[in-house]
């Protein structure tokens, strides 16, 4: 649930704050839309296929990782050297939306482990 609410979050602030998708955007969503397959797919499996829920689940958090690994490198990219005040003011605002996508990809990260912990349990 929290997950999607970062992606309304983050879809509402792009309106708000006129920024269109750039690639980096464009790749965390990509990532961020396969980790939320897994999580899907892990608690389809739950009861049933209790291994295949938790190969899922890794999966997922390895995706996490790449998203925080792209987040990481859009940062970088975005704070190179501001130009003029109005780069300025487009930093803040896409560094805002970065962050909506990177605590998206944390609290997938944090289902995964959910999902993990119930696996545990059940054996």
């Amino acid at each position: 649930d929290d997950v999607i609410d970062y992606g309304y979050t983050t879809v509402d602030e792009m309106t708000i704050l006129n920024v269109r998708p750039n690639e980096y955007l464009r790749k965390m969503a990509a990532v961020l839309r396969e980790a939320a397959e897994k999580l899907h797919l892990g608690i389809l499996r739950l009861q049933d296929y209790p291994h295949v829920a938790l190969d899922h689940a890794t999966r997922a958090k390895k995706l996490e990782n790449m998203a925080e690994s792209i987040y990481r490198e859009a940062l970088a990219d975005l704070f190179e050297g501001p130009e003029d005040v109005h780069h300025i003011v487009y930093m803040l605002k896409m560094r805002e939306i970065y962050r909506h996508l990177s605590n998206a990809a944390d609290r997938g990260d944090e289902a995964a482990n959910i999902i993990g912990n119930i696996v545990v349990k059940m054996m």
